[in-house]
């Protein structure tokens, strides 16, 4: 307790908790500092001094930033990470875009086909059970990839592909839910590249299988494609890939550009979704054969997890790894006491097997170390709201957007790909070239400005409540409109939203220590995942009961939920960060134990 009251006393370490006074103290000290510095700069790039060496322990040339609410600014600690390290040595995101923008024409290639694909086993399996049973039945041959004629019109093949594609979505939407914070968090401590190459290699698994089940149809049953989605799920599918990507980038990204960064990810990803159907499409027309669709997928998911596996370096220093694994092990050191060695097996199957295990990665999005605040704990609970609410919407509202187009506007295939496609093209126009621009002309050009480690700024906070304004007028415009052109201005607008999405990613990770943001990303993946399951069926819901009487419901629903996002929005504060490796060498310095800290 004395080395505590010393070091805080010299300015290095946060008072002890217990007292008071000493919180009072705390505030006190970091208000002193704060009026011995100059102003902050709110784009992010702070570069005025902070008087220091009042306190004794910055040398006269070295600044620091001003304090804030969450202990202050402070220089990027990955920018020194691979300095001096030749070029193919040094992790960046232009090594791993290609092999992404890969992956997502893959994924987006194969979304109509496989709909159509799995249509047409279920038809010709339930056709042929009929022949078993009435030697007199006769049918046409089915057509596999085609969406047959015959088998789209018979009620009893629409029922049980909808309980199929349901059961898809379940069996990998729930097994990635378990798996994703795990594979972030173990990419903490042994890199992100061999487990983001593992999340590619489950969905390499389930094309294998769909193709396999589409060429012997007489010995593969359709059920075994549910196999390839637990693979998937298991190697925590497109959610796990997604957030371990974002890891990367952020490893190798200085806290000012990741928006920007993160935007052309997703701008990767929907150009994908909207050019791996025209892909798809020419292929087919080209060789006649929808299978080499899935051919052509498995190559790329190929492409993608050996790129990633075994060519571009990675991001996560060694030196961090070890970090991680550090303090992996001082928490599992303290949890020790609470189980006997005897029944570590049985208390690990229960903990496996407990529902609450399953949620408790989540705690990283309310932190309770002592090397963070109220402050950061209601920005991260707040952004991770948000950000679910934006990916949910996202998965769960495109089907009854395309269902309640063509049911009010007698839409076809033809008006609901041109919808898909401005809608599309709009989005990534504004990930690719409005986002860069705002960026660059409120921060000016990064490669002038000191980079620093304090939270989110109000730019990331601007940009946040726009995109969700911009998706509540999309919205509403739904649910007004009674026009196709008005609804695809009103599509276009909820597209211009996706800046929010990118930049809420980038926000949350400028709120913790490198070595927890594969665990935040992880637990992020969760959400993810947890969203994929639950909002198609809260939405279909909705829509099911209320269409033909009041159609517009789940569009007023949708945008009142927008309208809450925009409200908590106004909650979130800038410059705050978790400054966990601050604070632990504050104590060190003072000479205090790690295993003393509170925690």
């Amino acid at each position: 307790m004395e080395n505590d009251e010393e070091a805080y006393r010299v300015g290095l370490a946060s008072p002890p908790r217990s007292s008071h006074s000493n919180r009072l103290g705390q505030r006190s000290m970091q208000s002193h500092i704060s009026h011995g510095a100059n102003k902050a700069h709110d784009n992010g790039y702070e570069e005025t001094p902070l008087l220091a060496q009042e306190i004794g322990r910055l040398p006269e040339n070295e600044s620091a930033e001003p304090v804030d609410r969450a202990g202050g600014a402070q220089e990027w600690s990955g920018a020194n990470d691979f300095a001096g390290q030749s070029w193919w040595n040094r992790p960046s995101i232009n090594w791993l875009m290609p092999p992404f923008l890969l992956y997502t024409f893959a994924f987006g290639g194969v979304i109509v086909p496989r709909i159509n694909l799995i249509l047409d086993l279920i038809c010709r399996e339930y056709l042929c059970s009929i022949a078993d049973q009435d030697p007199t039945f006769q049918f046409l041959p089915v057509m596999l990839g085609t969406g047959d004629e015959q088998c789209r019109h018979l009620d009893e093949v629409q029922r049980r592909v909808t309980r199929f594609t349901l059961y898809m979505g379940l069996i990998a939407g729930l097994l990635s839910a378990f798996t994703s914070p795990k594979l972030g968090e173990i990419s903490d401590r042994y890199g992100r590249r061999k487990l983001t190459a593992l999340t590619a290699t489950g969905s390499l698994i389930a094309e294998s299988i769909i193709i396999l089940a589409a060429r012997y149809p007489d010995k593969i049953s359709v059920n075994w494609i549910l196999l390839g989605e637990a693979f998937d799920g298991i190697c925590g599918s497109f959610t796990a890939a997604m957030a371990l990507t974002y890891a990367y980038t952020s490893d190798c990204t200085a806290p000012s550009k990741r928006a920007v960064a993160f935007a052309y990810f997703h701008g990767c990803l929907f150009g994908g979704i909207a050019v791996g159907p025209l892909i798809s499409g020419f292929i087919v027309k080209t060789t006649g054969n929808i299978l080499n669709i899935f051919y052509f997928a498995l190559a790329f998911h190929a492409v993608f997890v050996l790129s990633i596996g075994f060519v571009i370096p990675e991001s996560l220093s060694k030196q961090r790894q070890m970090q991680a694994r550090k303090l992996r092990r001082e928490k599992q050191d303290a949890l020790k006491h609470r189980a006997d060695v005897s029944s570590s097996l049985i208390s690990t199957a229960i903990d496996v097997l407990n529902p609450a295990s399953m949620l408790a990665p989540l705690a990283i999005l309310w932190p309770t170390e002592s090397s963070t605040n109220p402050l950061v704990r209601r920005n991260i609970a707040l952004l991770a709201a948000i950000d679910t609410t934006m990916f949910g919407v996202a998965m769960g509202s495109m089907n009854v957007i395309m269902l309640y187009a063509e049911y009010i506007f007698d839409w076809g295939t033809p008006e609901t790909s041109v919808f898909l496609s401005i809608a599309n093209l709009t989005r990534v126009t504004s990930l690719l070239v409005v986002l860069p621009l705002i960026v660059r002309w409120f921060r000016g050009p990064a490669s002038k400005a000191v980079v620093k480690e304090s939270g989110s700024d109000l730019l990331d906070l601007s940009i946040i409540r726009v995109a969700i304004v911009f998706d509540m007028l999309g919205y509403i415009g739904y649910a007004i409109v009674r026009m196709s052109a008005l609804f695809i201005i009103s599509g276009a607008l909820a597209a211009i939203g996706g800046m929010g999405s990118p930049t809420i990613s980038s926000a949350m990770t400028k709120h913790v220590p490198p070595e927890r943001t594969g665990q935040l990303l992880g637990a992020m993946g969760l959400l993810h995942a947890l969203a994929r399951v639950v909002s198609p069926v809260i939405f279909s819901l909705i829509y099911s009961s209320t269409v033909g009487k009041f159609t517009q419901t789940v569009f007023v629903c949708l945008a009142a939920t927008w309208g809450l996002a925009f409200f908590l929005s106004w909650f979130l504060t800038p410059h705050v960060h978790w400054d966990e490796a601050k604070a632990t060498e504050a104590y060190s310095e003072a000479g205090v134990e790690e295993g003393d800290i509170v925690r």
